[in-house]
């Protein structure tokens, strides 16, 4: 019951970009999706995507919620609710 109340308590959603090659995220929940070009999380915050070129997931620790990427990043956005309705195959069979 104590790991129940530690995942359903929300977690601190930080980012940390250093020179556009690494990011460092908290309060990831888990990975919808990702190819070299993008990763698409949800968090506690909400849905967000990473965009860019050679994207690499370096450390994933979903005990914390923590996550590493390393590549050339172009954009970090973050969408409304309804877009996590959208998922992977209603973006691929437009």
């Amino acid at each position: 019951m104590v790991q129940e109340d530690k995942r359903s308590a929300k977690r601190s959603n930080n980012i940390i970009m250093e020179n556009r090659r690494i990011v460092s995220i908290s309060g990831v929940i888990d990975i919808e999706s990702f190819d070299e070009n993008s990763i698409i999380l949800n968090t506690d915050l909400g849905v967000l995507t990473i965009a860019g070129e050679n994207l690499h997931i370096n450390k994933l620790n979903v005990e914390n919620g923590d996550m590493n990427v390393e590549g050339e990043i172009g954009a970090l956005m973050y969408h409304e609710s309804e877009e996590k309705r959208d998922g992977f195959f209603s973006k691929i069979f437009r």
